[in-house]
Order: C-alpha cells, then sequence, then structure tokens
C-alpha cells in the first residue's frame, strides 16, 4: 500500500463494541440465556458512529489504536458493582507493544464484593473476545497505579474482582471499564463482539465460600498469602490431586513454604514469592484438570456413544438374524403346509378312487348278482316250462289213453300204451 493512502488510512478513528455477557453455565462454556435479549444501536459520539452490543445493560469500547500513531488517553467509569470508582489512562504506541499507563482511585476493597474475591486484575479483550490479563491491580487506601505493555493493537480494557491474580479468565464482577473519548486516536472499524466471563459462584461450586481459609484468616495475614490458600483450595476442590498430581503437589509445597515463612517472621516480599508461585501453580492445577475433566468426560460420552453404537449394531445383527429365523420358520411352515395339504390331497384323492373303486367293485358285484338272478330266473323258468310240458305231455297221454279206451281198451306200460 502506497504511504499517501496508508497515512489516509491510519487517521480514520476505530471503535470496537465489547460485550460483558454473564453466564450461567461451566467454566469455559459459553451458553445464551433465554430472557437475555442482545440490541444493537448506533450511538452518535463527535460525529463518529459507535457500535454496541447491549447485554444486561453494559456496553465496553475497544480501540484499534494506531501503529506509531504517538499517545492517546482513555477514562475508566465504575459499573453498577462500584459506582464511585474511576480511573485514567494513557496509551502509547511503540514498537512492537502497546504501552498502558493506568491510575485508578476509589476501588473499596474486592472483599466487599464476596468473601472469595481478594484482589483485581486488569484485562484486554480483544474483538474476537479473547481475554488477556495485564496484571494485578492491588489498590492502597483505595488507589492504584499500573504501567503494563501488551502486543495486542485492538483492545478493550475492563477491571475484574478475581479471587487470586492468576486467573485466565475474567470474572463477572467487573468494577471498571474503559470509556474512550472523543480524541482517543485509532482507526475505525465497529466491530460487535462478546467475551466469556466467570459467573460469580463458579470458583465455589465444590467449595462453599465460608470453608475457603480467606474467610477465617487472622486480618493481618498477607493477601498474597491468602490468594495462595484459596487458589490452592479451589484446586483441590475441583480435583487437582486427582488430575494434576504433579502441578498440585508443587501448589501445595509452595504454599507450605508460604506459611512456613509466615510463621517464622520471614519478610512479607520473601511470602509474597512463595505465595504466588503456589497461587499460580494451583491456577494451573485447575485449568488443567478442567481439562482433563472435560477430556474424561468427552471420552466418556465417546465411550458411551461407541458402547450404544455397539449395542445398536449388536441389536440390528440380532434383530437381522431373528428375522432370517422367522423367515426361515415361515418358508418351512410354508412348505409343511404345502407337503401338508399335498398328502391331504393324495389322501383326498386315493379315498375317492378307493371310493370308485368300491362303487366300481358294488356295481359289477350288483351286476352279477342281477345276472346270477337272471340264470336262476332263466333256469326256473326252464324248469317250469319242462315241468309243464311234461305236464302236457301227461295231459296229452292221458287225454289219448282216454280216448283210446273208448275205442279199445288200452293199458299203458313202460313200454308206452297197449
Amino acid at each position: 500500500m502506497p504511504d499517501s493512502v496508508r497515512g489516509v488510512w491510519f487517521m480514520r478513528k476505530s471503535f470496537f463494541s465489547l460485550a460483558v455477557p454473564f453466564l450461567s453455565a461451566a467454566l469455559f462454556a459459553q451458553q445464551p440465556d433465554a430472557n437475555q435479549q442482545q440490541t444493537t444501536s448506533v450511538e452518535p459520539m463527535d460525529h463518529t458512529p459507535v457500535f454496541r452490543v447491549k447485554v444486561l445493560s453494559r456496553t465496553t469500547k475497544a480501540v484499534n489504536y494506531r501503529h506509531h500513531s504517538g499517545a492517546t488517553s482513555l477514562d475508566f467509569r465504575g459499573t453498577d458493582l462500584m459506582p464511585e470508582a474511576s480511573g485514567h489512562a494513557k496509551v502509547e504506541s511503540r514498537t512492537g507493544r502497546i504501552e498502558i499507563n493506568a491510575d485508578f482511585e476509589h476501588l473499596r476493597p474486592s472483599r466487599n464484593l464476596a468473601p472469595e474475591y481478594l484482589t483485581y486484575v486488569l484485562w484486554a479483550i480483544t474483538p474476537e473476545g479473547r481475554p488477556v490479563s495485564l496484571g494485578e491491580i492491588v489498590p492502597e487506601n483505595g488507589k492504584s497505579a499500573v504501567r503494563v505493555s501488551t502486543d495486542l493493537q485492538a483492545f478493550g480494557v475492563i477491571v475484574t474482582a478475581e479471587p487470586y491474580f492468576s486467573v485466565t479468565r475474567p470474572s463477572d464482577m467487573v468494577v471498571l471499564e474503559n470509556v474512550v473519548k472523543s480524541n482517543t486516536k485509532g482507526w475505525e472499524q465497529p466491530i460487535d463482539t462478546k467475551f466469556d466471563v466467570v459467573e460469580r459462584g463458579q470458583y465455589t461450586v465444590d467449595i462453599t465460600a465460608a470453608k475457603l481459609a480467606s474467610s477465617t484468616a487472622d486480618p493481618k495475614t498477607p493477601n498474597d498469602l491468602l490468594q495462595a490458600r484459596n487458589a490452592v483450595a479451589i484446586a483441590q476442590a475441583e480435583g487437582g490431586d486427582r488430575y494434576a498430581a504433579d502441578t498440585m503437589r508443587k501448589a501445595e509445597d509452595f504454599l507450605a513454604r508460604a506459611e512456613d515463612y509466615l510463621r517464622r517472621g520471614q519478610s512479607g516480599k520473601a511470602i509474597s514469592t512463595v505465595a504466588r508461585g503456589a497461587t499460580q501453580a494451583a491456577e494451573d492445577a485447575r485449568v488443567l484438570t478442567l481439562e482433563r475433566r472435560q477430556q474424561e468426560q468427552q471420552d466418556a460420552e465417546r465411550t458411551a456413544m461407541r458402547e450404544r453404537a455397539e449395542q445398536a449394531q449388536q441389536q440390528e445383527a440380532e434383530a437381522k438374524a431373528q428375522a432370517e429365523q422367522e423367515s426361515r420358520q415361515r418358508e418351512q411352515a410354508e412348505r409343511d403346509r404345502q407337503t401338508t395339504e399335498q398328502a391331504k390331497a393324495d389322501a383326498d384323492r386315493a379315498r375317492q378312487e378307493a371310493e370308485a373303486a368300491k362303487a366300481d367293485a358294488l356295481a359289477q358285484q350288483q351286476t352279477a348278482q342281477s345276472q346270477a338272478q337272471q340264470a336262476d330266473q332263466a333256469r326256473a323258468q326252464a324248469e317250469q316250462a319242462r315241468l309243464q310240458a311234461e305236464q302236457e305231455k301227461e295231459q296229452a297221454r292221458a287225454r289219448l289213453l282216454q280216448q283210446l279206451n273208448q275205442v279199445l281198451q288200452t293199458r299203458e306200460s313202460a313200454r308206452g300204451l297197449s
């Protein structure tokens, strides 16, 4: 890009809107609340358009600071949690980094918000919603001055109350947020985004705030040591001893050394050094624990899914085998039915043939009987005719004898009439 064009391009102002949603889900999972309505509006600021995403009546602006553009300024205003808090920052772009010199005042002790919150943390939030811790804010009499740097170029700045300084994500206890002034130097390219925060109470899901060491500690106990005690207790409660044993032991060793330094009256610097080491190690163990618990849950879900798939496949195979068996049984039953019907048909045919043969035999018998009767009748008729013939012969002979006797005495002998 030519230098003349680049110069015009960089002279444009840029404001990025960053919204801070309060999550009601797990530590690293963002779940939108159905009752929350996000609204986008355009708000004039010295004729420069600023796009805002409104979430729970809170918006935070971000600026893309121009590379090598020199120094500019930001103001900080307190949120509803701490409306009296305020601050001012000088932001200067240098080679490879952005320097921030900030002053804050009217910061109440963080434990006034809730007993588990022991410190404040300054955050830079990118337009993509990635939070980067810029360091801890330790107020004295409500005031604090910090000088930090970041390699980010576009970001917004907020201050949150936290249980210890080494947290990796901001809580929803936002007490200060930057206010972009009309003379803030930046490049205009409005972007709407939001970033995840840890909802209040998430750190004490597995351990109540009343059971944290800081709840009953001596007020004179160094704050760094209180943070270490809480960090170790929180990590242990979330399963650090099981999922991140080596890192957890490191944190516990650091904490034991800090406690020993306190008992032996060592310097505050010595106590803070090992206490902060314990806090950092405890946070590492807690994050590692969450990752491994999530991985364990995912593995369990994959195992359950695989087992369900295997069970479904087994059930499908069993159902298929059962269906095939039932099909074979139906086919065999059909064959048996056909065999039975064929046997029945053969039996009916044989019966019919037997009945027909019997009828034929009966008919033949009847015919024979009729023929026999006819023969008997013929014989009887023949015998009757013979007898009748003989009778007629005798009668004729008798008549002849009588006639002859009238003429001449005639006798009947074996040889006939004489």
